[in-house]
């Protein structure tokens, strides 16, 4: 008989991470259930450059980035929706009763909500599109929060949609001891304002209410649940944390005294979350728990980013390769990325145009895919201001002639970690005792059709053979 599962997409978390928070904190919910969850180490087989917009995408769909070709947010998605549809899709047209709550790449929704229970795309989606329209409230709120803190954190509120949002607690799930958390945040950022950091953490800690309500009311067989949080930390703060990574630290001791923490802070709202599903799990004992991660992370150079080159002001930059603004709509991205989409007519020698592009003397990196669709890649670090300027054909302009800011990162953060192609995979299943101990090595790839096998769904010929889930 098939079980049920919840799939926790915990973005990037390595096994470094998940043993070091069980030895800081032994009494968790993490360290005292961990012995009863199988264990694996995955690694994704995805070629070139890693980024969880190509890897989740290998892990949902089971074939790799040379297969699927997605590598940035706004992508249209029609072509390999198709050929190779995520792993929801296939269960819920296969009848299984499937909930998806923020993966990447789940935007648009599908046209027709037949076999859901609830669908909320990522929060790189271009519309607040959800099922059911009660949650569509919620994710307005979450995509412009997204986009008012996409490096530095907006200390701004918008208060009358919050208030909005608020009134609506009772649809959305919205629990007590969450919203008194959120007061106690905003209380310490007038205290201490870098703490403003963490509002980053609770759009997860709201989004992860609304998703147990959903759970509760609805009872999926396949459910979804995808965050960033911890992920976004260990990028900016793992040098903090663990100093002793690097052979050269350019950080002083006020820094790392004042983020030593946040990434056991961004875990420790993990436990609550892992406490709820457990308790849940251990109620509702059809269910399984897998917690899953598409890559991991792992330190790199622990150097303070003073300033960011960021695009502000896109049409002066699209009128510098010929475009006009009814020639460009700009698509999802996260900075210091910047896509858009060019309008068929017009997309003949873009290419053309942004390979002619310098940016502080070196070639604009891009990429372009199908449908006139265009990814820019901007986020120079530390440039003085003699080199913020930009070169085409010959013609140079300053930054902001073209629509650029050379921003100063509050925080002085930078990748202090970045993607590795190994993770982590946990699944706990309340009937299971006693789980064969170690960690068997897997690939990304074994996920998806272990996750068709465990429901009776025919396994695609593309697909790898699954690994041996949690049950018999």
């Amino acid at each position: 008989m098939a079980q049920k599962i919840i799939l926790f997409e915990l973005n990037e978390v390595p096994w470094r991470v998940v043993d070091e928070f069980c030895r800081w904190h032994p009494d968790s919910t993490l360290a005292s259930r961990l012995p009863r969850c199988r264990q694996y180490e995955t690694f994704t087989e995805d070629c070139g450059h890693l980024s969880p917009w190509i890897t989740w995408p290998t892990l949902h769909r089971g074939v790799t980035n040379e297969r699927h070709f997605l590598h940035d947010f706004g992508q249209d998605l029609a072509e390999v929706d198709r050929e190779f549809p995520p792993v929801w899709r296939l269960l819920a047209g296969a009848g299984i009763s499937t909930g998806v709550f923020g993966s990447l790449h789940s935007y648009p929704p599908p046209t027709s909500f037949d076999g859901y229970r609830f669908y909320v795309p990522d929060t790189f989606a271009a519309g607040s599109e959800c099922f059911p329209k009660s949650v569509t409230i919620f994710q307005d709120f979450n995509l412009r929060m997204a986009r008012d803190s996409a490096r530095n954190v907006s200390r701004g509120i918008p208060w009358a949609s919050a208030l909005e949002l608020l009134s609506k607690t009772p649809e959305l799930g919205f629990k007590l001891s969450t919203l008194t958390d959120l007061a106690g945040q905003l209380v310490g950022e007038r205290l201490q304002q870098w703490k403003t950091i963490r509002r980053r953490t609770y759009q997860t800690v709201l989004g992860f209410d609304v998703f147990m309500k959903q759970l509760d009311a609805t009872r999926p067989d396949f459910s979804t649940f995808f965050t960033n949080h911890v992920a976004s930390s260990m990028h900016r703060y793992w040098a903090a944390a663990f100093p002793g990574d690097y052979e050269n630290f350019g950080y002083d001791t006020a820094w790392v005294d004042t983020y030593s923490h946040e990434i056991d802070f961004t875990m420790r709202k993990f436990d609550g979350f892992l406490t709820r599903l457990i308790r849940f799990v251990d109620l509702n004992p059809e269910y399984t728990l897998w917690i899953t991660t598409s890559m991991g992370q792992a330190a790199t150079k622990a150097l303070p980013v003073e300033t960011q080159l960021y695009l502000t002001e896109p049409a002066k930059f699209l009128a510098l390769i010929g475009l006009g603004n009814n020639d460009w709509m700009r698509a999802p991205a996260m900075l210091p990325q910047f896509n858009f989409h060019v309008a068929a007519d017009r997309s003949t020698g873009v290419a053309t145009e942004l390979g002619q592009v310098r940016v502080a003397g070196r070639s604009l990196g891009f990429r372009e895919a199908a449908n006139g669709f265009f990814s820019l890649d901007f986020g120079h670090p530390n440039l003085p201001e003699s080199q913020c300027y930009v070169e085409h054909r010959g013609r140079r302009y300053s930054a902001g002639e073209v629509g650029l800011i050379n921003e100063e990162i509050k925080d002085k953060s930078g990748s202090n970690a970045y993607h590795i192609p190994h993770g982590t995979l946990l699944i706990y299943n309340p009937e299971e005792r006693s789980p064969k101990p170690g960690r068997t090595q897997i690939s990304s790839l074994e996920v998806a059709p272990a996750i068709l096998a465990n429901f009776g769904v025919s396994i695609p010929a593309y697909m790898k053979r699954p690994f041996t889930a949690c049950h018999a």
